[in-house]
C-alpha cells in the first residue's frame, strides 16, 4: 500500500487478521484511534501523561484480547470500553476523579465551551473573557457525577451516534438518550448556579 493511502479493511478486519498473527493490522487500528482515545482520557482522567499510559494499555489489551473479540460487535464501541474501564480503575485506585480538569483537545477534535453554554450567554468579548469561560465549563464537568460525565463525554466531545454509546455503557439507547438529556439538564443547572454566582460577586 502507498504510504499516504487509505486502508480500506474495516477495523473489525483489521482485528480478525491481527488475531491470526497477521504483521501490521494492530498498527493499522492504533493509527486509526490513537489520537482521539488520548482526547478521551485526557478529557476523563485529566491527566496527559497518565492518558498516555492508559492508552498503551488499553491497546495492550486489545492485541491480548483479539482472539476473543465477537465478531458480531463492533471495534470502536468495544475499544472505547476496555479505555472508559481503564480509566474508572485508574480514578477509583486514586480515591478521586480527575487530577486537573477536562482541557486537552477540547478545541481540536470535540465541541467548544461555548456549545455547552446556552446561545444568549455564549462569549462575545476578548480571547481572556472566552478562555475563562472555557475554564468554567471544564470546572463544571468536572463536578458532574461519573456516569453523567462519561456519557457526555462520549456524546459532545468524542460525538459518538447513541448506538455506539450504547455498546461502551452497555445499556439501550432509550437509556442513553435520557442519561444525556438528564447530563445536559446538569450541566444546565450547575452553569445557571455558576452564572448566578458571578453576578453575586460581581455586584
Amino acid at each position: 500500500m502507498e504510504s499516504g493511502a487509505v486502508d480500506p479493511r474495516t477495523d473489525e478486519q483489521l482485528l480478525a487478521e491481527h488475531a491470526t498473527g497477521r504483521g501490521g493490522a494492530i498498527d493499522v487500528l492504533v493509527g486509526r484511534y490513537v489520537h482521539e482515545l488520548y482526547g478521551f482520557l485526557t478529557r476523563f482522567v485529566g491527566n496527559n501523561s497518565i492518558a498516555d499510559d492508559l492508552v498503551q494499555e488499553t491497546f495492550v489489551q486489545v492485541h491480548l484480547a483479539a482472539a476473543s473479540f465477537d465478531q458480531q460487535r463492533t471495534f470502536k464501541p468495544w475499544l472505547y470500553t476496555i479505555a472508559a474501564n481503564k480509566a474508572r480503575d485508574y480514578l477509583r485506585s486514586r480515591g478521586r476523579r480527575q487530577e486537573t480538569t477536562l482541557d486537552a483537545g477540547i478545541d481540536e477534535d470535540g465541541p467548544t465551551a461555548s456549545q455547552l453554554v446556552p446561545a444568549d450567554e455564549q462569549p462575545q468579548g476578548e480571547a481572556s473573557e472566552r478562555e475563562e469561560r472555557k475554564a468554567a465549563v471544564r470546572a463544571l464537568v468536572d463536578q458532574m457525577p461519573e456516569h453523567l460525565r462519561l456519557v457526555l463525554l462520549l456524546g459532545y466531545f468524542q460525538q459518538m451516534p447513541y448506538a455506539d454509546i450504547a455498546g461502551v455503557l452497555d445499556i439501550p439507547v432509550g437509556t442513553v438518550k435520557s442519561r444525556l438529556h438528564a447530563a445536559v439538564n446538569h450541566f444546565a443547572e450547575l452553569w445557571r448556579r455558576h452564572t448566578n454566582e458571578s453576578e453575586t460577586v460581581i455586584r
